[in-house]
């Protein structure tokens, strides 16, 4: 039996119910998608509608599920506030109108598909669509607030963090004034994190009342019905500490239970295989993730990646594996500078082979592929045209090819340690293992040509063989003797910015 010959890639059609491991996820601004589908084929595109040639392409570039960002409503007051900073949006969109402002997509009014967008028939039917190509449909949740103009201000004022007058006076940014539907007037608090000014489309959801827990439950089981997983925003703010910190609660007011762990155990009470991944900062991962999260943002990766901090990476990627496996990894998503303009061509590819090779989930996002450099508002509803980088699309459709093989969502993943030769500390070396297949991803983030040796004496099925190893990246391949692989190690050599996954196929010829 050879070693490490013949992967097999996993089938389009995937279960409708079990999440695969190791999932790719893309991130969609729907309403920016739609205008520009709209525009491309001259009649007006939703989610009830969108051309089968979309939906295929978003199969064959093999995504696992679909984060469509910003479907629900958004309402006036969002969108008042929004068109206050329109000369702000030029950056971005140099002849943007008002037309092109909805509002935040994080300043909810109602969780309902937003009608222009195709409503929720609208959205039954993409996500059908979706399901019969074996892809998974991701909406967002937001716990912390909720527009300035919500329902819940009216009927349930005891639902959000209140202030006094004197509040409103001295703080008129944090605080508004509201109406209830019993005729009185009462001061709510805007949304907040705790480091930042407040938003000020946005009321802030009390986590400590146990009404709101229950609406909040109410709408996760309604989302719940209309997707396969959700996308929590700032997820960490709801946590009894940091939320009791953050409001100046007493530790007495402190509920027995967090925030999750009540709402993610009732949803999943309704919802089985309701996927739950968190927006988290402040190195509270592992926390949410005993909460019953699946994924938690790994942001101090990329951190580290931004800055090339390459011996701060390795710490990272030793931590334990459990964990990997639980962070979701990204290069770019709508909070987040374009990748072109943090990395570059070149080192975007490293990094992001980095971490679509490593264990976990990945997230890329609309116009990452293609190489787009603005950054678009969540306020915004329509993007500017840019030139793509077919170059760099191609990159990103071998490297999505590659890493939907079963090595990598079954196999086994090891770190591996490396002795350097020139500039050699600079390369970050791992690989993964299952039954006759192997991978061997070599990563450069560095500025300068890297050559390390590395020990494969614990791959002792390499002997008596000879070795074809095929970068799945750019396709070349090289001849290697088993025998002298076992006894004298892999000699890599690596380019700057650059990034390897090397197949090791068993050669016809015998090794000599």
């Amino acid at each position: 039996m050879s070693l490490l010959h013949k992967t097999r890639a996993i089938p389009a059609e995937v279960s409708t119910t079990q999440w695969p491991s190791h999932p790719v996820i893309y991130e969609i601004n729907t309403w920016v998608w739609l205008r520009r589908l709209s525009s491309q084929y001259q009649r007006n595109i939703t989610l009830a509608n969108a051309p089968d040639a979309e939906l295929a392409a978003l199969a064959d570039w093999g995504f696992d599920a679909v984060w469509l960002m910003g479907v629900w409503h958004r309402g006036p007051a969002t969108r008042l506030s929004a068109l206050n900073y329109l000369h702000e949006y030029r950056q971005a969109l140099p002849d943007v109108t008002a037309a092109d402002v909805p509002g935040s997509a994080y300043a909810i009014r109602d969780y309902q598909v937003e009608r222009q967008l195709g409503g929720r028939e609208g959205l039954a039917i993409f996500r059908e669509r979706l399901r019969r190509l074996g892809i998974k449909l991701i909406l967002d949740f937001v716990p912390n607030h909720v527009a300035s103009d919500h329902r819940w201000i009216r009927q349930h004022p005891e639902y959000f963090v209140r202030g006094e007058s004197a509040d409103l006076a001295r703080q008129p940014a944090d605080f508004f004034a509201a109406d209830t539907a019993d005729g009185s007037a009462v001061v709510i608090a805007r949304g907040r994190d705790p480091y930042f000014p407040a938003w000020i489309d946005t009321a802030q959801l009390d986590a400590f009342h146990p009404g709101l827990r229950a609406a909040a439950i109410e709408t996760l089981l309604d989302i719940g019905q209309q997707c396969d997983g959700v996308r929590c925003d700032m997820a960490m703010l709801m946590l009894n500490s940091v939320f009791a910190a953050t409001w100046n609660r007493d530790s007495e007011e402190l509920p027995a239970r967090d925030y999750w762990q009540a709402v993610i155990q009732a949803a999943r009470a309704r919802h089985p295989q309701m996927l739950f991944m968190a927006e988290v900062y402040w190195d509270l991962e592992q926390e949410l993730l005993g909460q019953g999260f699946d994924y938690t943002y790994d942001k101090r990766l990329y951190d580290r990646l931004a800055h090339s901090a390459i011996g701060e990476i390795k710490t990272h990627l030793s931590a334990d594996l459990d964990f990997l496996r639980s962070n979701i990894r990204f290069i770019e998503n709508h909070d987040e500078v374009r990748a072109m303009e943090v990395f570059g061509a070149d080192r975007q590819r490293a990094a992001a082979a980095l971490i679509c090779a490593l264990p976990g989930a990945t997230l890329l996002h609309q116009g990452q592929l293609s190489g787009r450099r603005i950054k678009l508002p969540v306020q915004i509803n329509r993007g500017a045209v840019e030139n793509s980088q077919p170059l760099l699309a191609r990159f990103y459709r071998r490297l999505l090819k590659e890493v939907r093989c079963e090595v990598y969502r079954a196999g086994e993943w090891q770190l591996r340690e490396t002795t350097a030769i020139d500039s050699g500390d600079n390369l970050i070396v791992y690989s993964w293992r299952l039954r006759e297949a192997a991978r061997l991803v070599i990563i450069n983030l560095s500025s300068e040509w890297a050559r390390a040796r590395l020990d494969l004496s614990d791959w002792s099925q390499l002997g008596q063989r000879r070795w074809r190893l095929y970068d799945a990246l750019s396709e070349t391949f090289s001849l290697h003797s088993g025998d002298a692989m076992l006894r004298h190690g892999l000699l890599l050599e690596a380019p700057p910015c650059s990034a390897q996954i090397l197949r090791f196929d068993e050669d016809a010829a015998p090794s000599p």
